[in-house]
């Protein structure tokens, strides 16, 4: 579980689509700000990416089923987490970008054991 925190134009779907290059998907990444939700898969994994920046309310939340998502099978990339504070599971990982001039600077944050792991293999 991947919170991903930033400005609009921070870069967090470029982020996305950088790790899913990198996995070898070589379809298209749009972001997923209409859909809430894009699914991938690449590199042997299941990965949600989720856009939450229109987000109304957890009625809106429920009603799209997204709560089956979370089934332990999935990697999780969600973008504006706070709008579904309570809803979703806590992050394993918290990354948070900041434009720096014509660059990015990215803080990466594990709060479990798996985030840690997942940042010790960078």
């Amino acid at each position: 579980m991947i919170y991903l925190h930033g400005d609009l134009g921070a870069g967090k779907t470029t982020l996305v689509r950088g790790v899913l290059n990198a996995l070898g998907h070589t379809g298209r990444v749009k972001s997923p700000t209409y859909t809430l939700l894009e699914p991938y898969s690449a590199g042997g994994l299941e990965l949600r990416h989720f856009d939450l920046y229109r987000l109304n309310d957890e009625e809106e939340w429920e009603s799209a089923g997204f709560r089956d998502e979370f089934d332990g099978h999935n990697v999780f990339f969600i973008e504006w987490p706070e709008k579904a504070q309570g809803l979703i599971p806590a992050a394993d990982m918290e990354i948070d970008l900041d434009i720096a001039g014509e660059g990015r600077i990215a803080t990466l944050l594990a709060s479990t054991k798996t985030g840690r792991e997942c940042l010790e293999r960078l």
